[in-house]
């Protein structure tokens, strides 16, 4: 027991505790991931969005249109080997630069709209399915299950919000959760 004065442990972030089947887990942590960007770069101005960070190189805007292609080489062009962009043209250093041009508002609803057909495609699938061929994997023997594809997808999620924590402290010293 807790008395009054001692701090009581907070709840496991991502979905609810009693959750334990593992596709509801990853689809779960997925979200709360995706959840979790946008509470990241939350009260940042545009300005702070699209100023790359030193000693990083890159803005905190960037990662979010880099998660979106991310999304999109992952779910649509991979798992539903659909016949789309999967990279912009200029390869990494346009996928994560912000050209002065580009609204703030497109590189978001690119990322929400890409993350919402991921979201779609994995809803809709068992963990167990094949990846179809002809987009990102050539022969059946290249293509993974859903299962892997979405575990990758999470550890994408985890190792570049980290990164967006250090990058946001950096900017205004708010530290991540």
């Amino acid at each position: 027991m807790h008395s009054p004065r001692e701090q009581v442990p907070a709840a496991l972030d991502g979905p609810g505790v009693q959750i334990s089947d593992p596709r509801d887990l990853l689809l779960g942590y997925l979200d709360w991931y995706r959840q979790a960007l946008m509470r990241k770069i939350e009260g940042l101005s545009d300005e702070q969005l699209r100023t790359p960070v030193a000693p990083l190189a890159w803005s905190p805007l960037g990662l979010v249109q880099h998660l979106g292609w991310v999304e999109r080489r992952w779910m649509r062009w991979g798992f539903a080997a659909e016949d789309v962009l999967a990279y912009p043209p200029g390869g990494d250093e346009a996928e994560w630069s912000m050209p002065a041009q580009q609204p703030t508002a497109d590189v978001m609803a690119f990322y929400h709209d890409e993350a919402g057909r991921s979201q779609a495609l994995a809803v809709g699938a068992p963990l167990t399915a094949l990846a179809r061929t002809g987009g990102r994997f050539q022969t059946p023997e290249q293509a993974p299950a859903l299962g892997r594809i979405l575990f990758h997808l999470l550890q994408e999620y985890a190792r570049h919000l980290g990164q967006l924590d250090i990058a946001r402290e950096l900017i205004d010293g708010k530290t991540g959760e």
